[in-house]
């Protein structure tokens, strides 16, 4: 009891207030708490709904299937690939969302909701960059929804899936344009082996080696690296 009743008196007295911030801490730390975890929760579907991931992982499937190496690289290796390049492409608008909102959030200038829309508002306009007119009316008409004096009225759930759309027919066509050439080494390659009877082996065998060849002697992942990273 003395050793007891001696530390609680060397102990230093807290006051009411600073025993309430102890137990009670900032009203906007529940509310971070839920937004992160429901964020970690949706980041998969934004990150393909909102990054140039999309255009990426069609033309890299593209590829793939142009060189007829089924599972080289690895999807792994093109998933690690598809978001590197994606974190380099959505650097400016990172920063950009950090300054507008993240920033003032911490600093518990703005709400909760206040820094959702500030950060929405970088996310936007890079979709709206990339969107075409034609997707952004479909889903306009589709959503019922007002036509807007200027693109960046519009809401995210019609810039989200219209911005998706026009990533993927740019990658589909960035894909069709990579596959001709293989594909015709795998034409003249079915002919010759063809006109000199060598039909116990299957033209793919041929060709494929071949394929690889060129594609490493004129460097096609920094070709495609570079195209992919100039069409942004």
């Amino acid at each position: 009891m003395l050793m007891t009743s001696f530390l609680w008196n060397a102990a230093p007295a807290l006051s009411l207030p600073d025993l309430n911030a102890k137990l009670h801490p900032g009203d906007s730390t529940p509310w971070t708490i839920l937004f992160v975890l429901t964020m970690i929760t949706l980041l998969p579907a934004l990150v393909m709904a909102v990054t140039p991931m999309v255009r990426l992982m069609v033309v890299f499937h593209f590829l793939r299937q142009a060189l007829g190496t089924q599972t080289a690289p690895s999807n792994q290796t093109l998933l690690g690939l598809g978001l590197i390049m994606t974190w380099f492409l959505m650097q400016p608008v990172l920063m950009s969302v950090e300054q507008q909102a993240v920033t003032p959030y911490r600093a518990g200038q703005v709400t909760g909701w206040e820094a959702i829309d500030r950060g929405s508002i970088p996310i936007k306009m890079f979709l709206l960059h990339y969107s075409r007119e034609k997707d952004l009316a479909l889903f306009t008409a589709a959503g019922q929804v007002p036509r807007p004096a200027k693109p960046e009225d519009l809401p995210m759930r019609v810039v989200a899936p219209a911005y998706m759309l026009s990533e993927l027919k740019a990658g589909f066509a960035i894909g069709a344009v990579l596959y001709l050439p293989f594909l015709l080494i795998d034409m003249v390659t079915a002919a010759i082996t063809t006109s000199i009877g060598m039909f116990q082996l299957p033209p793919v065998v041929v060709s494929t080696p071949l394929k690889i060849l060129l594609f490493v002697m004129v460097d096609g992942w920094n070709l495609v690296a570079g195209s992919l990273l100039k069409s942004f």
